[in-house]
């Protein structure tokens, strides 16, 4: 950012100009601002975040007045937990390798090739990305569970095989590689490669010395993301993993809901708390080297018709892969969900629609699950604009350690258990003036913390592209921080703002791991319902959680379909 020069005279609110010399310095002033900016979102993160962890794990390795810190060597060293440690890391690992291997060629489809119904396939493309964990389970239990198509047609069942959750973290991460690499891919000139190839380097050889190093950070950010969301995988292992497979965060909650073996449970979270600040790191790390390395060219100029045999041959493949594994699981739920016991039609809509009973799996029709969902999405996607919109103005000026500390702090809750934080919800916030247990307004609190690191996400690298001369010009003229937001930042970034409310929106209304825990059984959300429907037997049970996981998924499409429709290739990371 280019800071205004001390010797240009400068207009003070109530008064006339003064010398640079006579006014504070600009640095300390935009210190001041910054921090100004940073109180509300601190403030939320320790009150909502902090302090709920913390709450959990002091209780759960404190007993008798004493710290309990041998129980680490003991949960540490027990064969079963490292058993558990070692597949988390496992199917992460071979997750990430393989949602690599099939999205790169995706991604270079998306960057250099274009074609009729590309935004539309894009949408496509990221759908599952917002879609819950739950709804991933749900539909690659119905393509490839009991009774679901495979087992129908060829009598096979992945559904408690680690195949099924490599699969489901394909599906659910594939836009992450692709929207990532594939928009720096379609920033970098070609014409650098073409003139490898001039000089005599084959095809390969010219991508791999000179695309592949420019593309290497984003491609190990993209791989960090993906690491990093199946290192904390909850939903899908706790619905197609069954009683061989678990993750940390699936062993934390049975820690704590099955056993309320707090102790064992807090270990397990302080594990799974230091991989993740050791994954954030290196993701800052990454994305640091991606923005200041490279020189980028307008990406709508760099995308053209395929031409030639092996092009078009890979456009249809990855049209085939995105068919094959995107679509096909989605349609299959949709099948399932209207798959009645004498064929086809709405039996299990309507049944959605029918009065609790005394053996019901709810207090309330399964269908209320909806309006409770977006009104506590609505409330949370409020919560999370606020909360990450001032977090983004702070970070807009790129700074020191502070700001990179506090960039780190606000993707937390991307990576520390949400099973965690939503039983600490309820053993922390039970006293005044936080005596929130009873509160509607605690399951909003608790999504809101997952949409804020969207929101930053998206707004941050279109609030740094904003021309810094124009703030300059309006606190020049007398402007407060607020002022220069309100009249500078905001006319520029309203659609990048629009953005980061749908997808907020979205992520809340699928959030499953804390609300779980804090949601009241008069007022489930669509996860919710459809986990504990899902978790009773009967055919019944089965065909409502299908229909309630095609709701939800209609409903996260409709949200991202309309995010298409505002978004230009630049705004945000997402």
């Amino acid at each position: 950012m280019v800071l205004a020069r001390p010797e240009v005279d400068r207009a003070e609110p109530g008064g006339g100009p003064v010398r640079g010399g006579d006014a504070p310095r600009p640095g300390r002033r935009a210190t001041a601002a910054r921090l100004g900016l940073m109180a509300l979102p601190l403030a939320f993160f320790a009150l909502f975040f902090a302090y709920p962890v913390a709450a959990i794990v002091g209780r759960g390795l404190r007993a008798g007045g004493s710290w309990q810190l041998g129980r680490i060597g003991e949960v540490v060293g027990d064969p079963d937990l490292l058993h558990v440690l070692w597949f988390t890391l496992w199917q992460a690992a071979a997750s990430t390798a393989l949602t690599l291997l099939i999205a790169l060629p995706g991604a270079y489809v998306f960057a250099r090739f274009e074609f009729p119904g590309k935004r539309l396939l894009r949408a496509v493309v990221t759908v599952p990305f917002v879609l819950p964990t739950v709804v991933v389970g749900s539909a690659f239990l119905a393509l490839v569970g009991r009774g679901g198509l495979l087992d129908d047609l060829w009598g096979v069942r992945l559904d408690t095989s680690v195949w099924a959750i490599l699969l489901a973290h394909v599906f659910f991460n594939y836009a992450v590689v692709v929207r990532t690499v594939g928009g720096l891919w379609s920033a970098l000139d070609p014409r650098q490669e073409e003139a490898a190839r001039v000089l005599g380097a084959g095809r390969f050889a010219a991508w791999r010395r000179v695309t592949l190093p420019a593309l290497a950070p984003a491609v190990a950010a993209a791989a960090l993301m993906v690491f990093l969301f199946t290192f904390t995988s909850f939903g899908i292992v706790q619905i197609l993993g069954g009683p061989r497979f678990a993750t940390l965060e699936v062993e934390i909650y049975r820690q704590t809901a099955d056993f309320l073996d707090l102790p064992t449970a807090a270990v397990l979270t302080l594990v799974q708390f230091a991989a993740v600040l050791g994954l954030l790191a290196l993701h800052a790390w990454t994305v640091r080297r991606r923005e200041s390395a490279l020189k980028l060219v307008d990406a709508s100029r760099t995308a053209r018709r395929p031409r030639g045999a092996g092009q078009w041959a890979l456009l249809a493949s990855t049209f085939a892969v995105i068919t094959v594994l995107l679509v096909l699981p989605l349609a299959v739920l949709v099948e399932r969900s209207f798959a009645g016991p004498d064929g086809h039609g709405l039996v299990f809509y309507r049944a959605l629609q029918a009065a609790a009973s005394a053996d019901s799996t709810f207090t309330v029709p399964p269908l209320t699950a909806l309006w409770n969902s977006l009104a506590y999405a609505v409330a949370a996607t409020a919560i999370a604009v606020v909360v990450g919109g001032l977090a983004a103005a702070a970070l807009t000026r790129r700074g020191g350690r502070l700001v990179r500390g506090f960039d780190a702090l606000l993707m937390l809750p991307l990576g520390v258990s949400a099973v965690t934080v939503g039983f600490g919800f309820l053993i922390s916030l039970d006293e005044p003036p936080l005596d929130l247990r009873a509160s509607w307004w605690l399951v909003p609190l608790a999504q809101a913390l997952v949409g804020v690191p969207f929101v930053v996400r998206t707004m941050l690298p279109v609030l740094r592209a904003v021309d810094g001369r124009l703030r300059e010009a309006a606190a020049v003229l007398g402007a407060t921080p607020w002022q220069v937001w309100r009249e500078v930042d905001l006319p520029l970034v309203r659609r990048a703002l629009l953005i980061a409310a749908g997808f907020a929106f979205a992520v809340s209304l699928g959030e499953f791991g804390a609300t779980v825990f804090i949601a009241r059984p008069d007022q489930p959300t669509l996860p919710v319902a459809v986990a504990r429907l899902l978790g009773r037997a009967g055919e019944l049970n089965y065909g409502q959680a299908m229909a309630l996981s095609t709701i939800l998924m209609v409903v996260c499409a409709g949200a991202l379909l309309a995010l298409e429709r505002v978004r230009t290739d630049r705004t945000g990371e997402f």
